[in-house]
Parts: C-alpha cells; sequence; structure tokens
C-alpha cells in the first residue's frame, strides 16, 4: 500500500475525494523548479543555522525553524497556493466564516534520527470536533522524501477512528514523494517523520491551516508584528489573521484589524463584522418598543 499521488492538476474535488477517505493525499511536484528552488535554499541557510532539538518528540537530530512568513519570503507563494488555497476552502468552509495560517515550520530531519511518535495534531484542541476538521498540514518536499530518509510517515484511514483504536506496524506507509511535491493531511490522521537511515538530511516545510476561530499554533502577531505584516500582499495579511472572524472575533479597537495595516482613520467608529444573514437574525430577538 502507498500513500495516493495525485498529478499537479487534479482538481480540488479530486484531491477531497482522496481526502475523505484517506485522511492524506500527496500532489506530485505541485511547486515548479522556479519556485521551490528559492524556498529550498532559503531554508537550507536558516536551518543549518539551527540548533537540533532537545526532546524526544522534537528529535535529538532534527532541527526546526519557525516564523517563517517573516524569516523567508521565498516560501510565500508556497503558503498561497492556489490549488492548497482551493482545498482548504473545501475542507473549512461549513464549519468557519474564514479559514486561517496555522504554522509555518522548516523540519531537517539529519541521518541517524530515530522514527518520531505517531501523533495527531488536532489533539491541540481539547474539545469534541468529530465529522469536521480543526487544522490541517501541508508538508512540502524541499528535497526528495523516501522511506529510508524519513519521509513522512502516515496512517490512511486513521482519521475515521476512535480515539482508543491503536495504531498496528502493518498500516504505517511511509510518504514518499519528489521534490517540490506537497503531502496534505488532515489534524486526525496519524502521522510522524520517519527514521533517517540515509546519509543525507530530508529537508521538509510544514505550513498548516485552521479554522478561523481557535487560537493559531503559532503566534503570526509576533512572528509577523505589524510593522513587518505591512508589506505583505493583502490576501497574505489576512491568512495570517489580520482579519476578524465574523461576528466580532479578533477585532482591534473595535474594528477589522487589516484597517490597522492601511492606516485607515484611527478615529473612525465601531464596525458591525456579521456574516451574511446574521443581524437579520438579531433582529428577530429585538426587545419590543415600549407604547405608552
Amino acid at each position: 500500500m502507498t500513500v495516493v499521488t495525485l498529478g499537479a492538476k487534479a482538481t480540488p474535488e479530486d484531491i477531497m475525494a482522496v481526502l475523505d477517505l484517506d485522511g492524506c493525499v500527496i500532489l506530485d511536484r505541485l511547486a515548479p523548479p522556479e519556485v521551490m528552488r528559492p524556498a529550498a535554499t532559503a531554508l537550507a541557510c536558516l536551518l543549518e543555522q539551527s540548533p537540533p532539538g532537545a526532546g524526544t518528540f522534537c528529535g535529538s537530530r532534527t532541527r526546526r525553524i519557525a516564523s517563517l512568513i517573516r524569516r523567508a519570503p521565498a516560501i510565500h507563494h508556497l503558503v498561497t497556493n492556489p490549488t492548497v488555497l482551493a482545498v482548504m476552502a473545501e475542507i473549512f468552509g461549513g464549519h468557519c466564516d474564514r479559514f486561517q495560517l496555522n504554522v509555518t515550520q522548516a523540519i531537517r530531519i539529519e541521518p541517524g534520527e530515530t522514527a518520531q511518535a505517531l501523533h495527531r495534531d488536532d489533539d491541540l484542541y481539547p474539545f469534541h470536533h468529530d465529522g469536521y476538521e480543526v487544522r490541517v498540514n501541508c508538508m512540502w518536499a524541499l528535497t526528495p522524501f523516501t522511506a529510508a530518509n524519513g519521509g513522512t510517515c502516515l496512517v490512511p484511514g486513521s482519521h475515521r477512528w476512535p480515539v482508543e483504536r491503536p495504531v498496528h506496524a502493518d498500516e504505517i506507509i511511509p510518504g514518499e514523494m519528489a521534490a517540490g511535491s506537497v503531502l496534505i493531511y488532515y489534524g486526525s490522521t496519524y502521522h510522524g517523520g520517519g527514521a533517517n537511515a540515509s546519509s543525507a538530511p530530508r529537508d521538509g516545510l510544514v505550513i498548516g491551516y485552521a479554522l478561523g476561530w481557535v487560537r493559531q499554533m503559532e503566534n503570526q502577531y509576533l512572528a509577523v508584528p505589524p510593522e513587518e505584516a505591512r508589506r505583505l500582499p493583502e490576501a497574505l495579511q489576512r491568512l495570517i489573521g489580520y482579519q476578524a472572524h465574523r461576528p466580532n472575533l479578533g477585532w482591534y479597537e473595535c474594528r477589522d484589524p487589516i484597517a490597522i495595516l492601511r492606516d485607515d482613520d484611527a478615529a473612525a467608529g465601531a464596525e458591525d463584522m456579521f456574516p451574511e444573514g446574521h443581524y437579520e437574525r438579531l433582529q428577530q430577538n429585538r426587545t419590543p418598543e415600549v407604547v405608552e
């Protein structure tokens, strides 16, 4: 058994069909070399400067770096890849007003690293959410991923399992893919970094997305403070969280925070930030006027 791989021109509908069945899918060479090469080069330089981890889960021979919207502008095209965003809209659209960027992290698994414990990323959110996804990760291959060099291990179908269901060894599949490919997997799918028994490091880039009404795993407002965010395209500003999730979640000075980045009139009054139809529903609950 292998992780299902689709071509770069796969439609969101084709991708969703596999995700719904397996909880994971690979899109082969979704990023062309002219997009992937600068990102891989920039992240390799940053990873070289990063110390290895100090914990069993993070790995003693694994290097990690974050705050990549600010530190590695070459990844911006990957964050806003149209195919990926279309898939995220399909996954999250029925459960939030707007989805958001959750985390950016480059990971280098070096030779000699052991396999990471299999886990579900959505354990981060301790509330009941059967039937929908809270977060979804995209692992971009900066270098080729193989079974030998630490390619991400997955358990297809595990997104449908109850919490108490254990993973058996014969259910674990290595995610093998060429550089420029992306592995999309649900937060409810068991996965983990593989052991690197090769002689070269394996570099990957995690770009994660989440429902717009949960706390982001990576604090994007420290990673990309307003003075930095002002330089970004508006679509990216909104993705990292400089927008209100209607109704009225995440506002600043009673307004949509995107206005702050635009230097709009700071003296403007509070604004309604309701999704379509929300105010009309509130109107049904108005206190009747007193007639004297």
